[in-house]
């Protein structure tokens, strides 16, 4: 897989929105950030690569952990698991304005 489309493409057809509505939150709130595929997950670069996300069985996953923002991180706790890496369920409205403040501090983060 090269790009986003390709992943998207292989992703079961109930979870094509919703990767593509993580997509569209990130590149709205995140100006700049180019596609990419690593670790053969699409993500995000900027001058890093700052956001990677994945569609599981039960879960759409998002790598790697906020480690700067208390207030966020609270925010996340429902949905980390034991390294700090994000877990929505498939079977659960997907938070998009959480997940966008999830990109946003990411970017800056590595930025």
């Amino acid at each position: 897989m090269n790009t986003h489309d390709d992943y998207f493409a292989n992703a079961a057809s109930d979870v094509r929105p919703l990767l593509e509505s993580i997509q569209t939150t990130v590149e709205t709130l995140v100006p700049g950030c180019t596609r990419c595929i690593s670790y053969r997950m699409p993500a995000f670069r900027g001058n890093k690569v700052f956001f990677y996300f994945a569609a599981f069985k039960k879960h759409i996953g998002i790598y790697p952990p906020v480690q700067h923002n208390a207030t966020l991180i609270k925010q996340l706790a429902p949905y980390r698991n034991e390294k700090g890496n994000l877990a929505f369920p498939l079977n659960e409205a997907l938070p998009l304005a959480l997940i966008g403040k999830v990109a946003v501090a990411l970017a800056k983060e590595y930025a």
